[in-house]
């Protein structure tokens, strides 16, 4: 199930068989289409047709190309229509210095009135930019900077993530810039674009920036995918698109499919968040969620918010039993591995590692532990040769090299906790054989230093994790 984050279905190319578009849509699994207005006028037939369909959702604005129609009047008519129970988002809005069909200073006004209106209603935005990239930055960064509590609501209490505030659709800038808008709060969609055989910029975003921030869009009837390139978009092409972004981000089409409709539903309220889930599957490897409880607390952890991952629901309420995580895992040998990582720390219930992982064993699946590496503090004894002929791989996270630095990361003792993440990992290495180190992709961390010490010192293999 996918959801068409920008489709111009009041194109006058849909005119002779909109229902058959919207049909052959559904039919490929999409189940909610995002129409943006560009005009007054359009605006309207947006709503129009977002009321004739109940998949079919409205945004409502002026296009910077119809900036020069955007009149005191016309403004507040779009705030009435913003009204509209099926009207989600303002746009699209933005700047576009290719064309200059409206006066560059008309389009910079309207567009920050299109904000300020966003954000009288609270509502997201969705920002159309073209040859304009570093302008439309100063004019959003400038704007979220004045509007402190802008969806501020929209967000889960002690969440590390922004409130989310819009989408820059259609995105083309690059890595740098993405996470620039990401900080903000902004999604980023990738259209068709990313299947083009000269998309070096759009597979580089696609290939380097964390699923969780991307949505998907067709921009139709606009920039069609391969192998549809050159004829007329349609929202039923977004698999493929999804396929090209799966590809590159080492996940399956069914992870982009959950990941970017948990986007949606945090940006524009469309659809509903899952259930907390005791397994989660990514790519074709199971994670057991075993509990939320951590004897750290990361800065970078958002087991305190919302505590989703890849669009999973892991803000579980209770913990699992054994039996029943084995229950939901059925036939372990169907996945590449099970994996016991969540929102918090496993070792935390060891017994329960033990007891599934001999099951999954016995049944011939393959195991792997992630974990900050305090087991054997938390359960004050060396617990590695426990783990022996149970646990086939091990994950921990380093973080860092420097023990103060690591308590300030981690909000813990660092001079404590540091050398006994160390010890366990060299344990880990002596007695299970593959052990994975990772740190988070922080400016103040030193990954050279860390990659030595876990290749060097440790023996371990050296990876880095996005920040978020």
């Amino acid at each position: 199930m996918f959801i068409d984050s920008h489709c111009h279905l009041t194109s006058e190319q849909f005119n002779a068989d909109r229902d058959a578009v919207i049909r052959r849509a559904e039919d490929a699994g999409v189940h909610a289409i995002i129409n943006p207005g560009t005009d007054l006028e359009d605006s309207k037939r947006a709503i129009e047709v977002a009321e004739k369909y109940p998949n079919i959702y409205a945004c409502v604005g002026f296009h910077p190309h119809d900036a020069k129609k955007a009149k005191d009047k016309s403004l507040q008519e779009i705030e009435e229509l913003s009204r509209h129970p099926k009207v989600v988002a303002i746009g699209e809005i933005g700047l576009d210095f290719h064309y200059d069909f409206s006066p560059r200073d008309v389009q910079e006004s309207v567009f920050r009135e299109q904000i300020a209106l966003a954000q009288r209603r609270n509502l997201p935005i969705v920002i159309h930019t073209r040859e304009s990239n570093s302008e439309t930055i100063a004019i959003v960064e400038e704007a979220v900077s004045s509007a402190a509590g802008w969806r501020s609501d929209k967000v889960v209490p002690h969440s590390r993530y922004p409130a989310p505030k819009g989408v820059f659709h259609c995105f083309s800038g690059d890595v740098a810039m993405a996470w620039r808008v990401i900080n903000m709060g902004f999604y980023v969609s990738l259209p068709g674009v990313v299947t083009f055989k000269k998309a070096d910029l759009a597979v580089e975003v696609a290939s380097n920036v964390s699923a969780e921030h991307f949505l998907l869009e067709t921009d139709s009837p606009y920039l069609a995918p391969v192998p549809f390139r050159g004829k007329r978009n349609e929202p039923a092409y977004i698999p493929l698109i999804a396929e090209k972004i799966a590809a590159l981000q080492h996940l399956s089409v069914e992870d982009i499919s959950r990941i970017t409709n948990y986007s949606a539903f945090r940006l524009f309220g469309i659809g509903e968040e899952d259930a907390a889930r005791f397994t989660y599957q990514l790519r074709n490897s199971l994670y057991i969620n075993l509990t939320i409880r951590c004897n750290a607390d990361c800065v970078f952890c958002d087991r305190k918010g919302e505590a989703v991952i890849k669009g999973h629901n892991l803000r579980i309420d209770r913990e699992p039993t054994a039996e029943e995580v084995i229950a939901e895992i059925g036939d372990p040998k169907k996945y590449e591995e099970i994996v016991f990582c969540g929102y918090g720390e496993p070792t935390i219930r060891l017994d329960a590692i033990k007891e599934i992982s001999k099951w999954v064993k016995a049944n011939g699946g393959r195991t792997r532990l992630n974990t900050d590496g305090h087991g054997n503090v938390i359960n004050k004894r060396n617990i590695v040769p426990e783990l022996v002929g149970l646990i086939d791989a091990v994950s921990i996270s380093l973080n860092t090299t420097d023990p103060h630095q690591y308590g300030e990361l981690m909000r813990i003792d660092g001079e404590k906790f540091f050398p006994a993440m160390i010890d366990f990992a060299k344990e880990s290495v002596r007695l299970l054989g593959k052990v994975t180190m990772t740190i988070v992709d922080l400016d103040d961390v030193d990954k050279e230093q860390a990659r030595l010490l876990v290749e060097n010192e440790i023996g371990a293999t050296f990876q880095t994790r996005p920040f978020f």
